[in-house]
């Protein structure tokens, strides 16, 4: 499995009276998910955000070690601006096309909720009409797509037959929030919001080509997927079913 995101660097100014200074921290937001997969199946290769414009492949054969990719809080330019395009105005594969045939041809996509994921905060993610958006199960809106839900959103399960949801205990923890979207005629809505939150799609199983797809519109851990879904027993059951489901399974 490669992981794609999940990464921030922040800046912040101290104001002490007279006196002020700056500091500058980086964080990692896919901890929960990386203790949750450990003594699993499955491997996970984590790619940070910063790492992503040089470090994601060019070619099909640097996909073809993995059996799914899993992009969260990163947007498209990221892999859209390589350094030889943005900064020496050179000409390099689009790997938001490499992204969609390597699915086409058998791969699993996933994409999970977040500031920079599906349009995004203020619509920077920018998912929207790309190449990868072919492959969702899901279609983005053209603009900022942020459902925030300080008083918790419990998700509704339309399916709870399906292998990426089945024996889940229930109900699920609240979340804190999750992007809108638009379901694809003939994706499966494995869950929704409730009607007070639009009814929207929470989670969607779909297929591209021969790949299997899945967009699961909340986070991976907080803010919009708080400590108690984290600490819920069935974090790490919904991962790794959901995991196995978009590499073959169920």
């Amino acid at each position: 499995m490669l992981l794609v995101g999940e990464s921030w660097v922040s800046a912040a100014n101290h104001f002490k009276g007279f006196d002020t200074f700056s500091s500058v921290t980086f964080h990692l937001g896919a901890e929960p998910l990386m203790r949750a997969l450990r003594r699993s199946d499955f491997r996970l290769t984590y790619m940070p955000a910063h790492e992503a414009a040089n470090g994601f492949p060019f070619e099909m054969k640097g996909l073809a070690s993995y059996d799914a990719i899993i992009l969260s809080d990163i947007g498209a330019n990221s892999l859209l601006l390589h350094p030889d395009v943005w900064l020496h105005g050179r000409t390099t594969p689009n790997r938001l096309k490499l992204i969609r045939d390597w699915t086409a041809a058998g791969g699993g996509l996933m994409m999970v909720g977040g500031y920079l994921s599906f349009q995004g905060i203020d619509g920077r993610a920018r998912w929207r009409r790309t190449p990868v958006e072919e492959a969702l199960p899901v279609t983005c809106l053209p603009h900022d797509d942020r459902i925030e839900a300080p008083e918790g959103i419990v998700a509704e399960i339309l399916d709870p037959s399906h292998p990426v949801v089945a024996g889940l205990p229930e109900p699920w923890p609240p979340l804190l929030g999750a992007n809108e979207v638009v379901a694809r005629p003939g994706a499966h809505v494995i869950a929704r919001m409730p009607e007070g939150f639009g009814g929207h799609p929470l989670l969607v199983a779909g297929q591209h080509g021969k790949g299997r797809t899945l967009a699961w519109m909340s986070d991976i851990g907080p803010h919009w997927l708080p400590a108690g879904f984290v600490r819920w027993p069935g974090y790490r059951q919904l991962w790794t079913q959901a995991l196995d489901w978009l590499t073959g399974g169920g």
